[in-house]
This record gives C-alpha cells, sequence and structure tokens, in this order.
C-alpha cells in the first residue's frame, strides 16, 4: 500500500487530490471568504491552451493540448514557461537595439551603436516586462489559479519587423495564461496586478535619481538631451503601465474595467499624473550631463 501523504507537503505544494483542508499558501483564495468544496477538477480550455482572444488578435491560434492544474509552489517556473520568456525577451531586445538606431539600414550603417542602442534601452525596459508578466502569474497563483507566461510568435516576430522596417516599437510579445475559478474581483485584480508592478518600478527609478545615483556616463541621445538609464527606467515603467491600460483588446485595462470602472479610472488617472510628473518634473531632478 502506498506510503501516506506526508501532511507538511501542503506547505511546499497544492495536491489536486487532496481537497479535505484548505491548503495554508491558499489561506486568501476567495475574497469574500468562501471557501471551495472539495473537488477534483480537470480544466479544459475551449481551444485547449487558453488566452484565445490574445492569439486571435496576435498570433496564430495554439494547437488543443491538455492543460494540467499545477502543482508547484506560486514562485515555479516551468522549462516552458522559461524558454517562452527568453524568447519574448530576445526578440523585445532585437526590437529596441533597431528602434535605437532607426530600423535595419540603421544597424547595417552602425552595427556599434546597434549593439550599443540595444543594451543602453534593453537594461530600463526588459525588467518592466518581465516583471509586469510576473506580477500577473503570482497574483493568479495567489488566487490559486494556474498561470504560466506564453509567448505569441506572431507577435514576436511582427515587433521584430516593424521595428527593423520603421525604426518604432510596437509589440505584443505574449500574455500570462490564467486557468481556474476566480470571481470577477480577482480576475480583476490579476490584471491590475502587472501596470501595478510598473508602478513600483517607477518609484525605485524615482529614489535613485533622489539618491543622485543617475549614469552620467553611459548616456543616450535623446530628443536633443542626453538621458542616462535611470530616466528611460522611469519612462519605460510609465509607458509600459499606462499602454497595458488601454480598455480594449486583451489589455490588463479592459478586464480592469470590466471588474470596476472607479478602480479603473482611479488608476488611469494616477498614470496620467505620471506622465505629467515625467514630463515636467523629472527633467529638473536629473544631473547636468554634457
Amino acid at each position: 500500500m502506498a506510503a501516506e501523504r506526508d501532511p507538511r507537503a501542503s506547505r511546499l505544494e497544492d495536491d489536486p487530490f487532496e481537497r479535505t483542508r484548505s491548503p495554508s499558501s491558499h489561506t486568501r483564495a476567495r475574497d469574500d471568504g468562501n471557501w471551495r468544496q472539495p473537488h477534483v477538477r480537470v480544466v479544459f480550455a475551449s481551444n485547449g491552451q487558453g488566452g484565445q482572444p490574445f492569439f486571435r488578435v496576435f498570433g496564430e491560434e495554439p494547437q488543443p493540448r491538455r492543460v494540467y492544474i499545477h502543482k508547484g509552489s506560486i514562485w515555479h517556473f516551468s522549462r516552458i514557461e522559461i524558454e517562452h520568456l527568453t524568447q519574448a525577451t530576445l526578440a523585445f531586445s532585437l526590437a529596441l537595439a533597431f528602434m535605437s538606431v532607426g530600423g535595419i539600414f540603421g544597424a547595417l550603417n552602425a552595427p556599434s551603436e546597434f549593439i550599443r542602442g540595444g543594451i543602453f534601452w534593453m537594461i530600463p525596459i526588459v525588467p518592466a516586462f518581465i516583471v509586469h508578466e510576473v506580477a500577473h502569474k503570482i497574483s493568479a497563483r495567489h488566487y490559486g489559479c494556474w498561470a504560466e507566461f506564453r509567448a505569441s510568435p506572431g507577435g514576436l516576430r511582427f515587433g521584430v519587423i516593424l521595428a527593423a522596417v520603421l525604426g518604432i516599437i510596437f509589440m505584443a510579445p505574449g500574455a500570462v495564461m490564467v486557468m481556474g475559478n476566480t470571481t470577477k474581483q480577482q480576475f480583476g485584480k490579476i490584471a491590475l496586478a502587472g501596470p501595478l508592478s510598473n508602478i513600483f518600478l517607477w518609484a525605485i527609478g524615482l529614489g535613485l535619481i533622489l539618491l543622485g545615483l543617475e549614469t552620467t556616463e553611459f548616456t543616450y541621445q535623446l530628443n536633443g538631451n542626453k538621458r542616462g538609464l535611470l530616466y528611460l527606467w522611469c519612462w519605460g515603467n510609465v509607458g509600459l503601465g499606462a499602454f497595458n491600460m488601454i480598455p480594449f483588446g486583451p489589455l490588463d485595462g479592459r478586464k480592469v474595467k470590466t471588474w470596476s470602472n472607479a478602480v479603473y479610472w482611479i488608476w488611469v488617472s494616477v498614470f496620467a499624473g505620471l506622465i505629467w510628473f515625467n514630463l515636467n518634473i523629472l527633467p529638473n531632478l536629473l544631473p547636468n550631463i554634457s
């Protein structure tokens, strides 16, 4: 006979076959205080993988695949998820490098500037993207959902080609796919977690600027002025968060607005204020870079 399951195991992972008591990691799984009834559940998405609206707009439909409830800890990243995050990060960095020199012809004429510009933009922008997606994942796992990032091959190709041809960034690198039972409020909070993480990162960048830690050597010519990494850090996080608050398509803003109009407009107003701050106050806080 198989050995009895160690009762301490639920501190590390959720057992989908053990629902006789609530795991300690999900003590707040329901905001309304109602526990899930003990049951065993197998989830199937309509197309077998989830995220159908995202892929319908930005990429190919995934092939049907059975979806399993993830049993790992809230910080677990599967091998497939790490691969997809890596693909999205590399494609995003390549697009940023093309943007820094105005496209593929600028890269061919000045390969050193292509590499330098890519590194300069990648340092502040890529963390904003990764932390944004991980915030969605952690929030979803907090509510007991299966959640993993999946890249969009079509979105990545489109973004890199657009940056190479026109020198501008518009990319849908992927999304965190969420499956599980949630209330409308919980799903709205999962969506809002991404933009809020960007506000948190913006505050860190502002704090470092106020401490006088803005770089004065590794700079980039932007709109006729030399700017450092922390300046782009602040703009990158505000820009990414504000863009995702647009209430259309698969963006976070639509999910937040579906949950609560009041909450949506409060955070839209916050992002509008941060954009105003970056335009009018932030440049005056920067050191003189000649």
